[in-house]
């Protein structure tokens, strides 16, 4: 058995110094969303075509990319792979065979009895983290409390590392557990200042706090360097915009928008770029800016290129936001018709909620949206872009003349977002 090991002090099955280097490059990669994460896979496979591992990190990673076509070559040689491999090594080839056929539920649970056996195989963990892994997509209500519980056992096994110290703060702060949240990031990004992921999470402190200005100085300043190429540069960049918004920096905002978020220019992950330009453009229109036909166009086509089909709510949600501002009635209500995946019972309401609101039918759109809000953590997604449907109920209210009642409901809901210059909402 080979004594190479990976940063977790777990077992790999190859013999190649080369081949385990290029792999531990690709799971930090991986864990920060730094640029190269295919291309260190790549290198591993390269380095020893045998390591069934590296074969398998190189599907997830494509996936991850966007790319998922290109994750099939690497899923079925390590599947061929497999029968030679550590049990781990077979167990984590399983979970993301799983993953990559759709499988989320059972993937999941696979995950759980993994982590039994080996709870410092991280790359095993990782899927069942974070508001778009297989917890936060899972369309429960309370996955909040249970990505939570999930990770919070594994302290003792994961001590300071950045990628868990990363993963905990955003369970904690998407629970308002902000002063424990606050310390994890900040220990992560002290261990590894480039992770993309602790700079993402970061920022989310700063929106659940109301520091809109340090939330905008500490992005910006950190995205400097950080390439487009990156995994988390177009949502990055989704958080400076919408900053720069809510600053009155609207020229700024927009220059973000076609520069980095547009379908346009931005290559992907497809789902930041389906799910942010949507958001903000409705955020911007919210704010007092005249629709944009022509980019309520281009990502209404987007959607329906790459999401073409409901089944994953969080995306769902967005698109049919994108088809009733397009006036897309055609797409949208194919949608409505035949919702499908966890959320299933939300779409129809949306689509019918958000057409309402695109039509200027304040009170239908109130009417259909509003009994969402209660349970809309099901949809997946952070708490800063679940608000998307806070801010449309409160919008209809101010302009269906309800002023009051939508300021009562916005600060109960919200009341850390209506600091420095209030809330982002024409007429509030």
């Amino acid at each position: 058995m080979s004594s190479l090991q990976d940063r977790y002090g777990n077992p790999l099955g190859t013999q190649s110094v080369a081949a385990r280097d290029a792999y531990l490059a690709g799971v930090d990669s991986l864990m920060a969303a730094t640029p190269g994460m295919d291309t260190a896979f790549q290198k591993s496979v390269e380095a020893d075509e045998d390591f069934a591992l590296g074969h398998i990190s190189l599907a997830r990673a494509k996936q991850l990319l966007g790319r998922g076509h290109e994750a099939k070559a690497p899923l079925v040689r390590a599947k061929e792979l497999a029968a030679s491999a550590s049990p781990r090594e077979q167990s984590q080839i399983a979970i993301f065979e799983k993953i990559l056929t759709g499988q989320g539920a059972a993937a999941l649970e696979a995950i759980r009895e993994h982590m039994k056996e080996w709870p410092r195989d991280a790359m095993a963990l990782a899927p069942a983290t974070s508001v778009f892994g297989l917890i936060g997509f899972s369309g429960r209500s309370g996955r909040e409390v249970d990505q939570l519980a999930l990770l919070e056992p594994f302290e003792t096994h994961y001590g300071d590392d950045w990628w868990y110290r990363t993963q905990l703060a955003f369970a904690q702060i998407e629970l308002h557990k902000l002063d424990e949240g606050q310390r994890n990031i900040d220990a992560a990004l002290e261990a590894f200042p480039r992770s993309a992921h602790a700079a993402h999470i970061r920022g989310h402190l700063c929106y659940e706090l109301g520091e809109r200005e340090t939330g905008l100085a500490f992005l910006k300043e950190w995205m400097k360097d950080y390439s487009r190429d990156g995994l988390m540069h177009v949502h990055n960049s989704w958080h400076l915009a919408l900053w720069s918004m809510e600053t009155g920096r609207m020229e700024e905002a927009w220059r973000i928008y076609d520069e980095a978020l547009s379908p346009a220019v931005a290559w992907g992950p497809q789902i930041n770029v389906a799910t942010d330009c949507v958001a903000f453009l409705a955020r911007a229109e919210m704010a007092g800016e005249p629709r944009q036909a022509q980019r309520w166009r281009e990502i209404a086509d987007y959607n329906t290129k790459w999401f073409g089909r409901p089944g994953l709510g969080f995306v769902d949600m967005h698109t049919v936001l994108a088809y009733a501002m397009a006036g897309d009635d055609a797409s949208r209500a194919k949608f409505a018709e035949n919702p499908a995946g966890a959320t299933a019972d939300m779409l129809p309401p949306l689509a019918r909620g958000f057409a309402a609101y695109a039509e200027g039918d304040w009170t239908r759109a109130i009417g259909e949206i509003e009994p969402l809000l209660a349970t809309h953590e099901r949809l997946g997604g952070s708490r800063a872009q679940r608000d998307l449907l806070e801010y449309i109920v409160t919008s209809a209210m101010v302009k269906a003349g309800r002023a009051s009642e939508a300021r009562a409901m916005i600060e109960k809901r919200r009341p850390q977002n209506g600091k420095g210059k209030g809330f982002p909402l024409a007429g509030l």
